[in-house]
């Protein structure tokens, strides 16, 4: 019996070889492998002695040989053992191979193409895709994970049974289309051209208990082959995710990873009802908190900071659902335990979000995608277009009312304000079919509030009446996309009540 190894991820890879040395399985092995293998002085043949042919090409092409390949598909039949004994090839009985690490490559902020092209596997895809066609004869093993399951057999039965081998090749055949979509995938976000087929490879991680309401099924899948759950992130405590505890938990992270000082957001059904920036988190919570405490009760907050004790001290006797956060410090764990019915997630790749390139929809009989809104396109700029101008100390705030904007449901109102040493929402309105309903709902949360504050709308105002309700409410600065057909009377509107206004160019629906 023979088997052939060639693995980029070499985790267990010794073990393995050893345990089938052992069980009296002849070892041949390519490149690192071998030498890995060697360097423990297991006797190992080199894939160039087997084939008797050299690597050539600076390593692309080693194992694309016909000793190798008719090893790997030589059937049990008299007529291919006589094939292989006329070129001189031997049967294999064993591949275990996996694949350069593309998507690992294509996820680092500055690799290039010529990088990415040289990490993607031709030989290994080969190899599984050879041993998983044959499987009636040949066990492909392409997951470290299943190296166990191989040796098992093979002490029980002294061969890899049928029913391993075809489990083996239907995942070997899945890793290969993983690999093929990630190359596809990568590929096409270097263009703005969308492909004309798009395969989406997904691992089931989870069933959930129900769906948005207790009659409807909903089952957790991950786009990475890790699985370790929403957005990457560790359950520290709590009972099980919920389907609407993942949506939530995407909206929230989503908003809080876009601010650059120590920030808390609060989400509820989807869409923040409370946001703030301070010079710490605790700080933070209190100022988000106070945009609309009715519905922080059961919601989700995110923050983008480690959370210490002063932190969770702040929470009070709020009842959260869930709190998300890149990290959580001894003294913040403990005290949190005390919180039966709240789950804790650590974020184990904060900057991933900022790496996500599409996102899907589904619509009845198929999918929309587009390309993630990380803010404002390149472009986009900012210009006052009123007689009164923003006041310096303005500015910050309208970045952060324009940054919270962006993940509230449309028609999207956010008002912002300093208070002390924070800036934070003071009022949301949004999910209305009509913006100045979502002014007036923004103004009913702010209250007296909004005298002062700044005004985000995720578009253009239709009609200056929107404008009107907020100049009521005190506003004093608003910033919109701007592209209206009535932009000229939004903007006199703007003029008649002093408002500052600041057009961005770019708009940022969210529904």
């Amino acid at each position: 019996m023979r088997a052939l190894l060639s693995v980029s991820d070499k985790t267990g890879l010794v073990e393995f070889a050893r345990a089938l040395y052992e069980l009296g399985v002849e070892l041949i092995a390519s490149g690192g492998t071998a030498r890995v293998l060697q360097s423990t002085g297991l006797p190992v043949t080199t894939v160039e002695q087997f084939t008797g042919s050299p690597e050539i090409l600076d390593g692309r092409v080693k194992t694309l040989h016909p000793a190798i390949h008719a090893g790997i598909l030589a059937r049990d039949t008299d007529a291919d053992r006589q094939d292989l004994e006329r070129i001189g090839a031997k049967m294999i009985d064993i591949v275990a191979v996996n694949l350069y690490p593309f998507k690992k490559t294509v996820s680092q902020r500055f690799v290039t193409l010529k990088d990415a092209i040289e990490h993607i596997d031709i030989g290994g895809v080969a190899l599984i895709r050879a041993a998983a066609k044959n499987f009636e004869r040949v066990a492909v093993v392409s997951d470290p994970c299943d190296y166990d399951l191989v040796l098992k057999d093979l002490r029980q039965h002294g061969h890899v049974t049928l029913d391993t081998r075809e489990v083996l090749a239907l995942k070997a055949f899945a890793h290969t289309a993983e690999y093929d979509s990630a190359i596809r995938d990568y590929l096409m976000g270097l263009s703005p051209a969308s492909a004309p087929v798009v395969t989406l490879t997904l691992h089931k991680v989870q069933e959930l208990r129900y769906g948005e309401n207790p009659h409807q099924q909903a089952t957790l899948y991950s786009l990475n082959g890790s699985c370790d759950g929403v957005l990457g992130a560790k359950v520290l405590q709590g009972k099980a995710l919920s389907y609407n505890n993942l949506l939530d938990l995407d909206a929230a992270w989503r908003a809080v990873s876009q601010l650059e000082q120590p920030a808390a957001v609060i989400v509820k059904h989807n869409s923040p009802c409370g946001a703030a920036i301070a010079k710490d988190l605790s700080h933070a919570f209190r100022a988000a908190l106070l945009s609309d405490p009715i519905s922080a009760f059961g919601g989700i907050v995110a923050f983008n900071r480690t959370v210490d004790l002063a932190t969770v001290e702040a929470l009070g006797t709020l009842f959260l659902e869930c709190i998300i956060a890149p990290g959580f410090a001894a003294e913040a764990r403990h005290a949190l335990a005390e919180r039966k019915n709240c789950r804790v997630l650590e974020v184990q790749d904060p900057e991933a979000c900022r790496r996500v390139k599409w996102e899907y929809r589904s619509v009845l009989g198929g999918l929309l995608q587009q390309s993630v809104d990380h803010g404002d396109p390149a472009g986009a700029e900012w210009r006052v277009v009123t007689q009164a101008k923003p006041l310096d100390a303005d500015w910050p705030v309208m970045r952060f009312a324009w940054t919270i904007c962006q993940h509230v449901r449309s028609n999207a109102i956010v008002l912002a304000n300093r208070l002390d040493d924070a800036v934070a929402t003071v009022g949301i309105g949004g999910g209305q079919p009509n913006r100045v309903d979502s002014v007036r709902i923004a103004g009913q949360h702010a209250k007296e509030r909004a005298k002062g504050a700044v005004l985000a709308s995720d578009a253009f105002f239709p009609f200056a009446d929107g404008v009107q309700v907020a100049a009521e409410l005190g506003v004093r600065v608003i910033i919109q996309p701007g592209g209206s057909v009535r932009d000229a009377e939004v903007i006199a509107a703007a003029d008649a009540a002093g408002i500052a206004m600041v057009f961005t160019g770019a708009r940022h629906f969210r529904h």
